[in-house]
């Protein structure tokens, strides 16, 4: 307690009011008011501002505060590799690629109307950045999300059916609002793990949406899951109302690395001059 408070009635009455006001503010759960009450109350005073004004403006850093603590948790949730944005996305390295496609992508109303995403391209040529980053700024839109590769999904789908737990399973990636599956085509899935991954994308087709990236062009499909009946039956599913985006060019990583070698071959040279 300040020297001002226990001299001035006004400023100790303030005081014990501010210190019932942080008990309750903790009660309620409500940390963002509960950090700037106190600089809003002096604005307020200051601006001569109603009552109802400054209760506004505590209700709103609350709110927000509480929706970039739901972004931050939602962003955790979502087991990203990664962080990937489009601001880092080279679309010049891309030029095949309409990038106001991907944008209206990353306006997030493929999400709202269950629609689904794959992107198709050769390995390096961006679809894992493309993929988290519409995941991002699905998540920034207020949407779950939820992130993996193929080969870790089948693999969690065989141990959760050896265990007799794939039904909640399941129930937990329908919680979601989009799913990720990245990395379809690179290993070949045994019968029991095909037949699974088939019974997942069936299950959540058109009740969730379904962002997918492989390598693979539709018709090699059958060389990882073996069943020509069942990958057609699944490419139905998931091409069935889903925006089919092609990637090519030169691989981000190769281009990246010999950037990286000339760079190093430049600090080299110069300091063998020295």
């Amino acid at each position: 307690m300040t020297t001002q408070a226990i001299n001035d009635p006004a400023a100790l009455q303030d005081t014990i009011r501010e210190t019932v006001i942080d008990h309750q503010l903790r009660q309620l759960k409500m940390p963002g008011a509960l950090r700037h009450y106190r600089d809003l109350t002096r604005q307020a005073r200051a601006a001569g501002e109603d009552v109802l004004t400054y209760l506004e403006a505590v209700l709103s850093v609350e709110m927000e505060s509480r929706r970039q603590n739901q972004v931050a948790q939602r962003l955790r949730d979502a087991h990203f590799p990664f962080p990937r944005d489009l601001e880092t996305f080279d679309f010049q390295a891309a030029p095949s690629l309409n990038r106001k496609t991907i944008l209206d992508l990353a306006a997030c109303r493929f999400v709202a109307e269950r629609e689904g995403v794959i992107l198709v391209g050769p390995s390096g040529t961006g679809k894992t950045h493309l993929g988290i980053a519409l995941g991002r700024a699905a998540i920034h839109s207020g949407y779950r999300t939820r992130f993996t590769t193929a080969a870790i999904l089948m693999n969690e789908l065989l141990a959760a059916a050896a265990d007799h737990t794939l039904a909640r399973y399941l129930r937990n990636w329908a919680r979601m609002d989009l799913v990720i599956v990245d990395e379809i085509g690179y290993v070949p899935f045994s019968q029991e793990g095909a037949r699974l991954l088939f019974q997942f994308f069936s299950e959540l087709s058109e009740r969730r949406s379904i962002l997918v990236t492989t390598n693979l062009e539709f018709s090699r499909w059958v060389d990882i899951f073996g069943d020509a009946g069942m990958t057609a039956a699944l490419l139905d599913r998931l091409a069935y109302r889903a925006h089919i985006v092609v990637t090519q060019g030169e691989s981000y990583r190769l281009r990246h690395a010999q950037a990286r070698q000339v760079a190093q071959q430049g600090r080299q040279a110069a300091a063998e001059g020295n």
